[in-house]
């Protein structure tokens, strides 16, 4: 009987697959200082993310308390990045009382976040938590708008539990498998 020697084939297989890409933003009361993240929850790499947050149309009323005048209630907290590079490009500053804000984040790759911490308060006339702490359903209303790259704006609004979960159009990823 004879043996035959085995014959090892290679197969590389190359393909181009739509991959989502998507993008969840939340809110976190938080003492001494409130927080927003930003968590790519997609596929893709993210690239040139240009954040616009509005809170002018917030079940709360919210505002940013970012200096001890103003008004804000109390305790008051700037701008500040917490977690990765993220940077405001609205200004050069939160300035105490706005409701709106715009943030640029240079790369975010899968399953990646970056957050920022600024101080939130309402100005509602009786409240849940009070004027200096926010409820998550104070965040209802609020309104994000996200930029990717080169492609369309996309908007979202903050729920009851102040989230926001963004699809962004798909990439195309070639992979080798």
């Amino acid at each position: 009987m004879k043996l035959l020697a085995p014959i090892v084939t290679t197969v590389l297989l190359c393909s181009n697959q739509p991959l989502s890409a998507s993008m969840d933003i939340a809110f976190v009361e938080s003492a001494p200082k409130d927080w927003f993240s930003l968590t790519n929850s997609g596929d893709c790499v993210l690239e040139k993310i240009n954040m616009t947050l509005d809170l002018s149309g917030t079940a709360g009323k919210l505002i940013f308390d970012t200096t001890s005048a103003g008004e804000g209630v109390e305790v008051f907290q700037p701008f500040e990045a917490r977690e990765g590079k993220v940077q405001l490009t609205s200004s050069s500053t939160v300035l105490d009382g706005d409701n709106r804000l715009s943030v640029l984040v240079d790369t975010l790759a899968p399953g990646q976040s970056v957050s920022f911490t600024i101080d939130v308060d309402d100005t509602l006339p009786r409240s849940e938590l009070g004027n200096i702490r926010v409820s998550d359903s104070e965040m209802a209303g609020g309104m994000v708008s996200l930029t990717v790259g080169d492609q369309p704006d996309i908007e979202g609004v903050f729920n009851r539990q102040a989230l926001i979960s963004l699809p962004s159009p798909d990439c195309v990823v070639t992979s080798d498998i």
